[in-house]
């Protein structure tokens, strides 16, 4: 089965079903990797903070797959936000990931309390872009203020904004600046991976009104949840590291929402973020320093 590819504001294309690895410990990545890449996935979603990027890396070497056949995103943590330290940042990323050029890098948060820091650290991305080191360059968790702040003084407008994004916590503002600017609204926790209303403990892989629509389709909750995301034209980044859980998510391209299924999914918003606030996000209680790259054997 070929995954749809969807055209960045540069000309890039990504598939628009993607693989995420976020809290994959570093032991588990490959082997997670290596069956996500077995199933069809050709777009890994990694992250300097998560460290295991080598992971990532690994299995696609192993995998026998030309390097031009996945697409390898990651992103740049707070820690190495400013110009000098994210050029320094990419040589860190793509020395664990064993590649010279990565498809998609981004800015992993905008660090609020020092903004100047954010916009260096994008400065430096704009750099690599045009230095040929990655192919587009993005922005996550970035609200409507932190994007309109990084605008207005950006040479190139980010490709990508990978946000929160499920049924319960769906950020229409959001997309909708996204849109005017020609930035791809990229989804994490988009099958309800965190989605419990705070204080409560309701998800959306339970809700009855995604129950119905699944038993409609014969499909699962979180294969529902997936095509609401792609029929909207955003990129979807799941993950679990359970073979058919994997296989499940993969399977979300032979049926089709309507548009009152749609519109009874757009109605389960709430307005409640369940990640962290953007904004309260610091080095002094966010910090974590990412470890160098060790020499690399593929």
């Amino acid at each position: 089965m070929t995954v749809p590819l969807l055209t960045l504001n540069n000309g890039v294309q990504l598939p628009a079903l993607g693989y995420g690895v976020f809290q994959t410990p570093p032991e588990e990545t490959r082997a997670a990797v290596a069956e996500a890449l077995r199933v069809g996935y050709r777009h890994i979603d990694t992250a300097a903070a998560y460290g295991n990027e080598r992971g990532v890396g690994e299995a696609i070497a192993r995998s026998g797959l030309a390097r031009a056949d996945v697409f390898i995103e990651t992103k740049i943590w707070i820690n190495d936000f400013g110009y000098d330290e994210t050029l320094h940042g990419f040589e860190k990323g793509a020395g664990k990931l064993g590649v010279e050029q990565i498809d998609l890098l981004i800015l992993h948060q905008p660090l609020a309390p020092d903004f100047e820091r954010t916009r260096g650290a994008y400065r430096a991305l704009e750099t690599l872009l045009a230095d040929g080191k990655v192919r587009a360059i993005g922005v996550s968790n970035f609200m409507p203020h932190h994007l309109e702040r990084l605008l207005d003084g950006a040479k190139i407008v980010p490709a990508v904004n990978q946000i929160e994004l499920h049924p319960y916590f769906q950020q229409s503002d959001l997309e909708r600046l996204h849109n005017q600017h020609g930035i791809l609204t990229q989804a994490w926790s988009p099958i309800g991976g965190i989605t419990f209303y705070r204080g409560g403990d309701k998800s959306t892989l339970d809700d009855p009104a995604v129950l119905e629509i699944a038993q409609a389709h014969g499909k699962t909750a979180a294969q529902v949840m997936l095509r609401w995301g792609l029929q909207r034209g955003r990129s979807v980044i799941p993950k679990s590291v359970t073979p058919s859980r994997m296989a499940e998510n993969f399977d979300v391209f032979d049926f089709e929402l309507t548009a009152e299924q749609m519109g009874a999914i757009d109605a389960l918003d709430t307005g409640v973020r369940s990640g962290p606030d953007p904004d309260m996000i610091g080095l002094d209680n966010f910090s974590r320093e990412i470890p160098e790259a060790e020499p690399w054997q593929g």
